[in-house]
């Protein structure tokens, strides 16, 4: 059974979250702020988090950074405000997985749930070994990026959109078809989520970020993970 974290300081909403995930069948546990909520998700390592942005204590964006500094396996949905984009580009790019805007219905905040789980277990599957060139080995059922040798932390949406794009080296890849490939088609994202997503992903695979030379942007279409030139 699943284990959620909702990390909330209103009352009614975090009563409203847990009898709607108990009764689809997920262990939850709470916290009423931001300093609570970390020290739960590092305590008892749930296999997802519901973070609200806004937060006593400490912001949703700085329990997300630290989280995902410490435990960057665990995943996380940020709770935002209707309009707030900077939250939502904030929060990817600190590391969640996917967001979702107050106010929101109980089954769109359970198939968000249920999708970034299953994106967790499908980063799992498939080819066991996959390499790109002799700079970059991805370990499927372990999730470990290997990098020049190194090796790199990914977030379970960050190792499947790497090995989505690993899987056809070369390939040009629209935003659009890399939100299908993590998000699937059911669940509304916006593009600059990729962005966001292949910012992180430069950041820790590639020598100079602001020049990558494996995860390359193709200027008016989206992006290609290459073999870098020697």
């Amino acid at each position: 059974m699943p284990k959620i974290l909702i990390v909330e300081d209103e009352p009614n909403m975090v009563a409203g979250l847990r009898d709607n995930f108990e009764y689809e069948g997920y262990g939850v546990i709470t916290a009423p702020d931001g300093v609570a909520g970390l020290e739960r998700a590092l305590a008892e390592a749930p296999d997802l988090v519901i973070l609200d942005v806004m937060m006593p204590r400490m912001s949703g964006l700085d329990v997300c950074k630290q989280l995902k500094a410490e435990r960057p396996s665990i995943p996380i949905i940020m709770l935002t405000a209707r309009g707030q984009e900077v939250d939502k580009v904030v929060g990817l790019e600190l590391g969640a997985d996917d967001y979702v805007t107050k106010p929101f219905s109980p089954r769109e905040i359970v198939a968000r749930v249920r999708a970034v789980l299953r994106r967790v277990e499908a980063a799992r599957s498939g080819d066991s070994l996959i390499r790109v060139g002799d700079a970059i080995t991805l370990d499927v059922p372990r999730m470990e990026t290997v990098v020049d040798g190194r090796r790199v932390e990914l977030t379970a949406t960050e190792f499947q959109l790497l090995v989505h794009m690993a899987r056809q080296p070369g390939r040009v890849f629209t935003r659009a078809q890399l939100l299908d490939a993590v998000h699937g088609v059911a669940v509304e994202s916006y593009e600059r989520a990729i962005d966001a997503h292949v910012k992180n992903i430069r950041r820790k695979i590639e020598p100079d970020p602001r020049a990558p030379r494996h995860l390359q942007t193709v200027f008016g279409v989206g992006y290609r993970l290459v073999e870098a030139p020697s």
